[in-house]
């Protein structure tokens, strides 16, 4: 007995064990017949009673929107290059680097190179050679067009030919943009100094030949003629006499009559010796001279007259111009593009499939998020099938204006952009479109339940005729023609 007692003694804790797991096992039978596991419960349970799937009426604008994705930046950005080519010496920029952001208009002075301007100007052609008194083409009347917008006068712009005049509003633009204009062609101020030179020799040689012919007597003096007259009418007087006298002297007579017609004679001829043809030569001569000199001056000055080379001139269309950026640097030379120049306003660029492109006009209204999530309305400036064998059409958007700090964190940024093709004028009822259903007449109906939807089949419900509108994705218009409907009435859309 002793030695039993022992051995329970030393297995104490073991015992306890095996006890506490026997009790454990009763009392999981026992609550077993009363515990019952969720999955068990569902399962056991009864189906619930079937009822209607219905929906609210809302009440509300609808649109039906085409979303694209736009990308937002600075519109036509374009590498800017300068034809320095011409340039006397190295292309080396001197000054009048731009920052980015700058807004080039027209006269400013996008870039300084080897200490002469290139000034900017509204045209789509680029400078492609020096313009000059006598040269013709596009880029002459793109020039001229360009001065009339500045309010110079360059010429008629119908005229294609760079003239004095075109010449000459060369010389106030430089001014204008605080320049000295180019020099025309190489020993062009001799050649004017040597031509005024020769008109006024030729001057001097006229004035000279006037004086002569002016000096030089021509046909017979006053005194000559008087005396010629004397002589005729003394003749006369004999004549007559002779004529009266008894008995007449025939021989005496016919004397006087060849006398008479010899006075007339001599009367004729008086001072016609005396010409001033040679004098009057001579200032024909003198005024061909001066002429050929005045012309020759006219090229003269012609050829002094202020150029427009190339690399002194930059053509932007659509100004201003916003620089995006530059490498072109101070007391570096000009190689490559010297900057890049965009739209002086913030556009966005998208793209859609063809079929919802085809919905989209130009004016369109469109909207999308700011950064701080408030719409922000933008407009279709354009819509355009896309390059190639591309299936998507290119759409072009312009915003509503922005802030400054708007603008600085939108530029870069991909945007969702819902533009409305189709949208109701003001506030309209709208349903799903399950819950329009057909009546034995073609009419169009709505189910409204007037119950608790989880009454199940008995929940009374009434039948609305509506006529429909506008559709979207997702809803349509009603309006109701025969019975109430109402925003907030629960429509059925199954059971």
């Amino acid at each position: 007995m002793a030695g039993g007692t022992a051995v329970l003694q030393r297995n104490r804790t073991l015992w306890i064990v095996a006890l506490a797991a026997a009790l454990s096992l009763v009392a999981g039978l026992l609550l077993g017949r009363f515990i019952i596991s969720p999955a068990d419960a569902a399962a056991s349970a009864e189906p619930p009673a079937l009822g209607l799937v219905t929906v609210p009426v809302e009440y509300g604008p609808l649109s039906n929107d085409v979303t694209i994705r736009g990308e937002i930046a600075y519109s036509d950005p374009v590498e800017v290059r300068i034809d320095a080519s011409g340039s006397a010496g190295p292309s080396v920029v001197t000054g009048q680097v731009p920052e980015e952001g700058t807004e080039l208009e027209a006269l400013s002075i996008a870039l300084e190179v080897a200490g002469r301007p290139v000034i900017v100007l509204p045209g789509q052609l680029p400078a492609y050679r020096t313009l000059q008194v006598g040269v013709s083409g596009p880029d002459v009347v793109q020039f001229k067009t360009a001065m009339r917008t500045m309010g110079l006068d360059a010429g008629d712009p119908a005229d294609n030919v760079f003239g004095a005049d075109a010449a000459r509003a060369v010389g106030t633009l430089y001014s204008q943009a605080g320049y000295s204009a180019p020099e025309g062609e190489e020993g062009s101020v001799d050649m004017v100094l040597a031509a005024e030179e020769s008109v006024r020799s030729a001057e001097q040689t006229l004035l000279t030949a006037q004086g002569d012919l002016a000096a030089t007597p021509v046909g017979a003096t006053p005194v000559e003629l008087r005396e010629a007259d004397n002589a005729i009418a003394s003749a006369r007087r004999e004549l007559d006499a002779a004529q009266q006298e008894s008995p007449p002297d025939p021989i005496r007579i016919a004397d006087l009559v060849d006398a008479l017609d010899l006075a007339a004679l001599r009367r004729q001829e008086v001072g016609a010796d005396r010409t001033d043809a040679p004098q009057r030569a001579a200032v024909e001569a003198a005024l061909q001279q001066l002429t050929g000199t005045q012309e020759d001056l006219a090229r003269a000055q012609e050829a002094a007259l202020p150029s427009l080379p190339p690399g002194e001139v930059l053509f932007l269309t659509e100004l201003p111009r916003r620089v995006d950026a530059v490498t072109a640097t101070r007391g570096s030379i000009l190689e490559g593009p010297a900057m890049t120049v965009s739209g002086a306003s913030l556009g966005m660029t998208g793209s859609a499939a063809e079929a919802d492109a085809r919905l989209l006009k130009v004016d369109a209204a469109a909207t999308f998020e700011l950064p701080d999530g408030s719409p922000h309305k933008a407009k279709i400036t354009s819509v355009a099938p896309g390059d190639g064998d591309s299936q998507r059409w290119d759409v072009e958007l312009v915003p509503d204006p922005l802030t400054p700090e708007q603008i600085l964190e939108l530029q870069g940024s991909n945007v969702r952009v819902a533009i409305a093709v189709g949208a109701t004028d003001g506030d309209v009822l709208s349903v799903p479109y399950a819950a329009l259903t057909a009546g034995p007449g073609g009419q169009t109906r709505v189910e409204v339940s007037e119950g608790d939807p989880r009454d199940g089949d008995e929940s009374p419900t009434r039948l609305v005729t509506v006529r429909s509108g506008l559709a979207t994705s997702g809803a349509v218009e009603v309006t109701p023609v025969e019975g109430k409907l109402s925003e907030g009435d629960l429509v059925v859309v199954g059971r």
